[in-house]
C-alpha cells in the first residue's frame, strides 16, 4: 500500500501539521495571553488530533491529547490564566505527541508531563484571581464632561487588565449621534482587587451607570469564551465563500508530474524545430498552440510545488525560545517576507541549514545581558529572518545584533588549521567565508549547542546542492548577516539561448536586464574582461569565449547580455543571441558538478545539450574584476 493510501500515514501527516499549528498558537499566546481566539484555536486543534487519533487506532495519542485538552479547557473557560509555566509545559506536551506519532513504544511516559501541566494550571488559576467588570455609561456621559478613557485608565491601574468593547447598543450609522456614549466595556482585572476600589472609580456616576462586578473565572460567559458551535471535522465541506477547496497530494506524484511536464517541454521544442525546418504553416500553428498549452501547464504545475517560507518559521520560533531558556539570554525573534514562496523541495532542504544559522547567531553572535548592558545595548538580543524575491532568486537573510565576527580571530584560527598562510592577502568577504570550511570553529569550548565546526559546513553543502550561494557580512560590535541566495525553482525556467563559438548556452531570463551591441573598439581589443559604458554607468563585462577557451573565430557582431544578481551587474559577451526558450533544468553529473560558472544543463529541440550559465557566480566574477580594477587605480 502506498504512503498516500495508508490511513495511518495520512493521520500522522495531518496530526504533525496540527501539532505544528498548536505549537505556533502557544508561542503566540506567550505574547498575547488574553487572546480568546488563540486559545479557542489551540483547543480546536487538540480536539481534532484527539478525535482523529481515536478514529485511526492511535489510542496512546488520543488518551494523552484527551488529558492535554482537558487541562487546556481551563484556559478556554477562564478558570486559569496563561503564563510562562503553562506555555513551557504545553510545548513539552507537543513534543510528547510527536514522539507518540513516531513510535508509541519508544516514547517516554506522558504522565509526568500531564501532572506538570495540571500543576501549572493550578498555579495559573491561583495567580489569576481577580474581577470581571462590565460597565455601561449613560448616553450623555461625554456631554456631561466624563471621559471614558480616563475611567478605563483608572481601572487599569488596579492590576493587569484585559479590556474589550461591548458594541451591541450602537445603532446603524444613519441613526448614530456621535455625541452619545453607546459603547460598554468588559474589563478583566487580575490579582487581589477590592470591588470597592472599582466602585470608587465610578463614584460620580454611581446612580447613572449600569455596573456589574463578578469574580474572574466565574462560570458566566467571559471574554475568554464566546458562544461557539461544535468543532467541525476537517474533512467536512467548507462553507460557501469560506475559501478554495483543497486536497492532499503525495509529493511523489507532484515530482512525477513535474518530470512529465519537463519531457513535454522538450518534446514541444523538438516539434517547433521540425515545424520551422519544414516551413509548414499549418504545422507551425499547431506547434505554437502546443507551446502555449505547455507553458500554461508548466506554470500551473510549478505553482502547485511553491510553498511559502512561513510554513517552516514556526519551528524557528520554538527553537529561539528554547535557546533563550538554555543560554539564559532574552532573545526576540522577528520575521518578515513569510509569504515569499520557494519550491517545496528547496523549503524542505532549507530547514536544517537555517536551524544551524539561527543556533550560531544565538550562541556565538548574541552577548549575555551583562555584556550587552556594558556596551549600551538593550538586554534583549534580536535575531531577524526575512525573505524577498530578487529576479530569478530568493534572498533569505538571518541577522543578529550581537558582537559580530572577529576577522583577526578568524584569521588566527584559519592559519592554525592550515586554511591560509601568514602572508595571504584576503579580503574581508574571503576571510568570513572561511567559517564555512569543514571543522572550522572559533568557539573556545564545545557545548551542547555548537563548537564542533559542523553546522556551517552543512549549511554550505546544502546551499550549494540547491545551486545557491552564501554571503556573510559583519560589523564588529553590531552583529552579522548571513544571506542565502537560492533559485526560485529546481525544475523549469524561461531561458535566453545564446551561441558562443558554435556551442549553445542558456541564461535564466529573469536575470537578464538588457542586451546591447559590443562597441567596435571593444570588439577589436583582447583580454578576458573590461568595462562597458552603458548610459553613463560603467559595467564590467566578461568575454565568455575567452573564459571558456573557445578557439573558433568570433562573430563580426558580438552582443553583450547584461545580467544582474544581488544588485550587481555584469555584461556577458556572446557571439549570437538565438531565442527565448523554456529551459528544463537537468543536474550535471558528478564528474561535471565541480565546474564553475554552470548551474545545470538542458536539452534543446534538436536533441543537443546546452549548459545553463550560473549567473550569481558570473556576477561575483564581475565584482572581482571591479575590485581588482579599484586596487590597481589606488596603487597608481
Amino acid at each position: 500500500m502506498s504512503a498516500e493510501a495508508d490511513p495511518s500515514a495520512l493521520f500522522r501527516q495531518e496530526a504533525s501539521e496540527l501539532v505544528a499549528s498548536i505549537e505556533v498558537g502557544l508561542l503566540d499566546l506567550e505574547k498575547r495571553e488574553g487572546d480568546s481566539e488563540l486559545i479557542a484555536s489551540v483547543f480546536r486543534d487538540l480536539h481534532t488530533v484527539k478525535g482523529s487519533g481515536a478514529m485511526f487506532g492511535f489510542t496512546e495519542v488520543a488518551a494523552f491529547v484527551h488529558e492535554f485538552e482537558t487541562a487546556f479547557d481551563r484556559l478556554r473557560r477562564g478558570e486559569a490564566a496563561v503564563n510562562a509555566d503553562v506555555i513551557a509545559v504545553s510545548l513539552k506536551a507537543c513534543d510528547h505527541i510527536r514522539g507518540l506519532l513516531a513510535d508509541p513504544a519508544t516514547a517516554p511516559a506522558g504522565k509526568p508531563i500531564l501532572d506538570a501541566l495540571a500543576g501549572a494550571m493550578d498555579s495559573a488559576a491561583a495567580s489569576g484571581a481577580g474581577l470581571v467588570v462590565q460597565v455601561r455609561l449613560p448616553a450623555d456621559a461625554i456631554r456631561l464632561g466624563h471621559h471614558p478613557r480616563r475611567l478605563l485608565d483608572e481601572l487599569a491601574a488596579l492590576g493587569k487588565t484585559r479590556i474589550a468593547a461591548l458594541p451591541e447598543a450602537i445603532p446603524p450609522l444613519d441613526d448614530l449621534d456621535p455625541t452619545d456614549c453607546l459603547t460598554g466595556w468588559r474589563v478583566e482585572i487580575e490579582g487581589n482587587v477590592d470591588p470597592a476600589d472599582v466602585e470608587a472609580v465610578f463614584v460620580f456616576l454611581a446612580d447613572l451607570i449600569d455596573l456589574e462586578i463578578t469574580p474572574l473565572g466565574d462560570p458566566a460567559p467571559s471574554m475568554a469564551e464566546a458562544p461557539r458551535e461544535a468543532t467541525p471535522a476537517r474533512t467536512a465541506a467548507p462553507a460557501q465563500g469560506s475559501g478554495p477547496d483543497t486536497m492532499r497530494v503525495a509529493t511523489e506524484r507532484l515530482d512525477e508530474l513535474m518530470d512529465r511536464v519537463g519531457e513535454l517541454v522538450i518534446a514541444e521544442a523538438r516539434l517547433h524545430s521540425i515545424a520551422q525546418t519544414a516551413g509548414d504553416s499549418v504545422l507551425l500553428v499547431v506547434a505554437e498552440d502546443i507551446q502555449r498549452l505547455a507553458e500554461g501547464l508548466r506554470d500551473a504545475t510549478m505553482s502547485m510545488r511553491m510553498v511559502p517560507i512561513g510554513s517552516i518559521t514556526g519551528r524557528f520560533r520554538r527553537l529561539v525560545r528554547d535557546l533563550s531558556t538554555q543560554l539564559g539570554r532574552p532573545i526576540r525573534f522577528e520575521t518578515s517576507g513569510e509569504d515569499t514562496e520557494l519550491d517545496k523541495t528547496v523549503i524542505e532542504l532549507l530547514a536544517d541549514p537555517l536551524v544551524h544559522i539561527i543556533r550560531n547567531a544565538a550562541d556565538h553572535g548574541l552577548e549575555s545581558p551583562q555584556e550587552r548592558q556594558a556596551v549600551c545595548k538593550p538586554e534583549t538580543g534580536t535575531i531577524e529572518l526575512d525573505a524577498e524575491y530578487s529576479g530569478a532568486e530568493v534572498l533569505i537573510r538571518v541577522r543578529d545584533d550581537g558582537r559580530g565576527l572577529d576577522p583577526a580571530k578568524i584569521r588566527r584560527r584559519a592559519i592554525d588549521r592550515g586554511l591560509t598562510t601568514e602572508d595571504a592577502q584576503l579580503s574581508e568577504a574571503e576571510l568570513f567565508r572561511l567559517v564555512l570550511e569543514p571543522g572550522f570553529s572559533t568557539a573556545e569550548r564545545v557545548t551542547d549547542l555548537s563548537g564542533r565546526g559542523v553546522g556551517m559546513d552543512v549549511v554550505r553543502r546544502t546551499v550549494e546542492d540547491l545551486r545557491g550561494q552564501i554571503e556573510i557580512a559583519s560589523e564588529p560590535g553590531h552583529g552579522s548577516t548571513i544571506t542565502l541566495r537560492l533559485p526560485l525553482t529546481l525544475a523549469i525556467i524561461d531561458g535566453l539561448l545564446i551561441e558562443i563559438g558554435g556551442e549553445y548556452y542558456s541564461i535564466p531570463l529573469a536575470a537578464v536586464e538588457e542586451c546591447v551591441e559590443l562597441p567596435a573598439p571593444h570588439a577589436a581589443a583582447s583580454g578576458a574582461s573590461s568595462f562597458l559604458n552603458i548610459r553613463g554607468s560603467l559595467v564590467p563585462f566578461v568575454r565568455l569565449r575567452d573564459l571558456f577557451a573557445v578557439t573558433a573565430p568570433p562573430s563580426d557582431f558580438q552582443k553583450v547580455v547584461v545580467v544582474t544578481s544581488g544588485g550587481s551587474r555584469i555584461g556577458l559577451v556572446v557571439d549570437r543571441i538565438v531565442a527565448n526558450n523554456q529551459t528544463v533544468i537537468k543536474q550535471l553529473s558528478r564528474l561535471h558538478a565541480a565546474l564553475k560558472g554552470f548551474s545545470g544543463a538542458t536539452i534543446l529541440g534538436d536533441g543537443t545539450v546546452a549548459l545553463i550559465l550560473d549567473v550569481p557566480q558570473l556576477v561575483a566574477l564581475g565584482r572581482t574584476i571591479e575590485d581588482r580594477s579599484a586596487r590597481l587605480e589606488r596603487a597608481a
